[in-house]
């Protein structure tokens, strides 16, 4: 009941004409990005930051919240009609998907993409809706020796998954973690990690931080890779020449299942601080080559393998957002980046957010629905004409990015330092994407670092200094355990996942894009 008077208030909040405007703002900026290779909602709203510092807290978030979900649509588009999964949440979409196209159903692949993105999306957020006051009462009751396992468990599971191996995550991680704790101690007012640079007292701005990674680091990146030409767009034409605005009798019969089985298996995974979509979204693939009756396709384009996994990527990222609303653990670079927008308006993501700011919560959880409807009908009908984006040149494109970059670092606090700072970490990103670490691990140990030191000392100043105070409550227990199992059934899963992506003609550059992009959630 109390989900149904939320969605009621947020849609008072989000309804307004100014608002729907940020909306369908959001979901145009959201589905554009998504289609250009490399960019992703991340990037897009750390951009945004500066900017947004003027806008009401509600209009802005109202305009991330199009932005992730425009995202969502707009990656399926680059990897059916380029092959180029521009995250791992996006890459066994593109294993059928693409295979359709070049069969002539680029349109097909493309609606089912859309509409199980649409029926996941709407799903998932309204499962947000219904349990998100569930997790809040169970959150309340959380001290800090929970919330210290929590982050432990959010470590790990983005240490260990998002990457191509354990080892680069958790050392991403870990530089994450000293940057985090660069400045003035909290507690004792001793300089930390500062070089003795004045200016490094009140540490690193994460915003400053973000940016530099996302979108200086991909800028050097891509320019060190980048290649002469245009790329090559199927065309969205069958092979008669007609074309193919929807999907036949036989692929909705054979999507409408495989939209529901992906929901049902990447909101959970989404909503449980396990981190990334790579996992969820194979599953889903390996549940319909196992369910379908036309297991002769896969491989070679078949719907069930664009319907399930596409809808899995789109509940994972509405599921991220209930530990970030609920207890305050980002588990994407997505859910990080928009934890810090909260951190810019001094909100605090937690229990006590939903008691303190309802009406910026229901108002966002609102707009994801309002969205989610404003991207179907603008996905389904002008997909064509969001695939000439992609002929955009990328140094025109990457220019632009750096020079926002830039501005937006120096109008954060007015300081050439900052400028100084992004360049420097910059190429740090850049040095990360080209030997495979990945980089949501190190803005997730940054952020939640100097949080989860608060909590360890809490827990141990109340506990008189006694270690054992961290695993005395049956809470914290069964957030270790997790950390156990994480350790070990990730590296059994990739094995798995790369013996199976084997089969099917996974190209190995995937792996490549999976480790070393953008994560987009």
């Amino acid at each position: 009941m109390e989900g149904i008077n939320g969605l009621i208030q947020g849609f008072a909040v989000a309804a307004t004409p100014e608002n729907l405007l940020f909306a369908l703002l959001g979901v145009i900026a959201g589905t554009f990005v998504g289609v250009l290779p490399g960019i992703g909602p991340a990037l897009t709203i750390a951009l945004l930051l500066p900017v947004t510092y003027n806008m009401p807290p509600s209009a802005a978030f109202i305009l991330f919240a199009g932005i992730y979900y425009g995202a969502m649509y707009g990656g399926s588009t680059t990897s059916i009609l380029l092959n180029a999964p521009g995250e791992s949440g996006s890459m066994m979409t593109a294993i059928e998907g693409n295979k359709m196209a070049r069969a002539g159903r680029a349109a097909a692949a493309l609606a089912t993409a859309a509409i199980g993105s649409f029926v996941a999306g709407t799903i998932a957020t309204l499962a947000l809706a219904f349990c998100a006051p569930y997790v809040v009462d169970i959150a309340i009751g959380l001290g800090p020796s929970d919330y210290l396992a929590l982050m432990v468990v959010a470590f790990m599971t983005v240490g260990a998954l998002l990457g191509s191996s354990a080892s680069r995550g958790f050392v991403s991680v870990a530089i994450g973690l000293v940057i985090g704790i660069i400045g003035l101690d909290a507690q004792s007012g001793s300089a930390r990690f500062t070089f003795g640079v004045p200016l490094l007292l009140d540490g690193i701005d994460t915003v400053v931080l973000i940016v530099a990674l996302f979108a200086m680091g991909e800028a050097i990146y891509l320019a060190a890779k980048m290649r002469p030409g245009k790329p090559k767009l199927l065309d969205l034409k069958n092979k008669s020449g007609k074309s193919m605005t929807g999907m036949s009798r036989q692929d909705w019969k054979r999507s409408w299942p495989a939209w529901l089985r992906g929901t049902a298996i990447g909101w959970p995974l989404g909503a449980i601080p396990v981190g990334g979509s790579e996992i969820p979204t194979f599953l889903s693939y390996a549940l319909e080559k196992k369910l379908s009756k036309h297991p002769q396709e896969f491989g070679k384009g078949a719907i069930e393998g664009v319907a399930g996994p596409e809808a899995t990527n789109n509940a994972n990222a509405a599921g991220s957002l209930m530990p970030l609303l609920t207890l305050g653990l980002p588990t994407s670079a997505t859910a990080a980046v928009i934890l810090v927008a909260f951190q810019q308006y001094g909100l605090q993501p937690g229990p006590l957010l939903l008691e303190k700011e309802p009406q910026l919560v229901w108002g966002l959880v609102a707009a994801l629905l309002i969205g989610n409807v404003m991207l179907l009908l603008l996905n389904l009908p002008l997909v064509g004409l969001w695939a000439k984006v992609l002929l955009i040149p990328t140094p025109y494109l990457y220019a632009g990015i750096s020079t926002f970059a830039l501005l937006g670092a120096y109008s954060i606090n007015g300081s050439v330092f900052d400028v100084f700072i992004m360049l420097i970490i910059g190429v740090l990103g850049y040095f990360l994407r080209q030997y495979g670490f990945p980089v949501a691990p190190l803005i997730i140990g940054a952020i939640l670092g100097p949080l989860a030191e608060t909590q360890l000392r809490r827990a141990m100043s109340i506990a008189d200094g006694d270690f054992g105070a961290l695993v005395s409550t049956p809470f914290s227990i069964a957030a270790y355990v997790v950390v156990i199992l994480v350790a070990i059934v990730p590296q059994v899963m990739k094995r798995w996942e790369r013996r199976t992506a084997k089969d099917v003609g996974v190209l190995p550059e995937f792996e490549h894009a999976a480790a070393s992009g953008p994560e987009k959630h």
